[in-house]
């Protein structure tokens, strides 16, 4: 009797690029809500633009490589990594700015080597560092928070972003961060109990930011029970982080700001839970997400404490993304059948 073969998988799964990404830009909708109620409509430019400017780059990559267009723009991934840059980048970030991040980070980060897939850095990260390094005076420019009241009519947004920009209205607008001006009080000799009374300081983190963190949390804790992606590296990152930053603390609390601060200020929760959970530049195995995790976190601090950027959470993600084949190459699973170094076999 003649038997039908046929190729595995024999279940079809449910799983799909798109159905991912779209779980995760849901995730993404309280944390935006909360940024968007503390800095206004600058938020949802950024997040128009840097949509429009990726999914142009993306079709235009395509058509240039004469792959399909539709098919690759409707799995949304160009739209998660510029969702992803939007919130990062300061609200009301000029056009031009966010342009010139969507097109490092779609372009050169992501469809150079390969598109979706074999990208070796988040091409997110990829576009940040780029501005952070080029633009320095524009990322730093981020306005101050004020709850339930924009600085900015949507009207005033959209010629503040398109170039109507003064100097006076600039200085009105925008202020310093916690990160920031931690960094710029404490390398002029000042102590913790000095600065921590300016109005960029909230009641556990930085002001508006540590509401702005739980609610990206929220979101991410929301996709480890969907089983969107495994817990190992968020919680890796943000345990590393908060240990180091507890422990140094203990030793001198004038100068090291304590675990809960750095938890809740700045990218942190932004990046535990949507950057370093990315199944492409990050590691495969169990094991090597906690390692991949744990050096973001000692890197954060890092960068944070004794380097020249206030925040980190991007420099610290490009050199792990740089260690993950290394780390996958020591933590990976043994196939079954083979023998170990131990003389077990998998």
């Amino acid at each position: 009797m003649k038997f039908q073969t046929v190729s595995s998988p024999h279940k079809l799964g449910q799983t799909s690029v798109s159905r991912v990404m779209l779980k995760v830009l849901a995730a993404l909708i309280p944390g935006t809500a909360v940024a968007t109620a503390f800095f206004g409509w600058g938020v949802i430019s950024n997040i128009v633009l840097a949509v429009g400017f990726a999914l142009a780059a993306e079709a235009a990559m395509l058509l240039m490589t004469q792959r399909p267009v539709l098919r690759s723009l409707c799995d949304l991934s160009a739209v998660v990594t510029a969702w992803l840059l939007a919130l990062a980048l300061p609200a009301y970030s000029p056009f031009w700015l966010i342009a010139v991040g969507i097109i490092f980070a779609i372009v050169f980060a992501k469809q150079l080597y390969g598109g979706l897939g074999y990208n070796p850095f988040n091409p997110a990260m990829v576009g940040y560092v780029v501005l952070l390094i080029s633009f320095p005076v524009y990322m730093t420019q981020w306005p101050e928070p004020t709850l339930g009241q924009p600085p900015l009519s949507i009207a005033e947004t959209l010629q503040w972003v398109f170039g109507q920009r003064s100097d006076s209205t600039l200085d009105a607008l925008t202020g310093a961060t916690a990160l920031d001006y931690s960094k710029i009080q404490l390398g002029q000799g000042a102590t913790l109990n000095q600065i921590q009374s300016h109005a960029a300081f909230g009641h556990l983190g930085a002001t508006a930011w540590e509401w702005i963190a739980v609610a990206y949390a929220l979101g991410g804790v929301a996709l480890i029970f969907l089983r969107v992606m495994p817990w190992h590296a968020p919680v890796a990152m943000l345990a590393t982080l908060f240990g180091l930053a507890s422990v140094f603390q203990l030793f001198d609390a004038s100068q090291f700001h304590g675990g809960i601060f750095h938890s809740l200020s700045g990218g942190v929760m932004l990046g535990a839970f949507f950057i370093v959970t990315d199944p492409v530049s990050g590691c495969t195995s169990n094991r090597g997400r906690l390692y991949f995790g744990a050096g973001v976190g000692a890197l954060v601090f890092i960068i944070r404490t004794w380097g020249g950027y206030p925040d980190g959470v991007a420099f610290a993600v490009l050199l792990m993304n740089m260690a993950a084949p290394m780390i996958d190459y020591y933590t990976k699973t043994p196939v079954f059948g083979t023998q170990t170094k131990g003389g077990e076999r998998g």
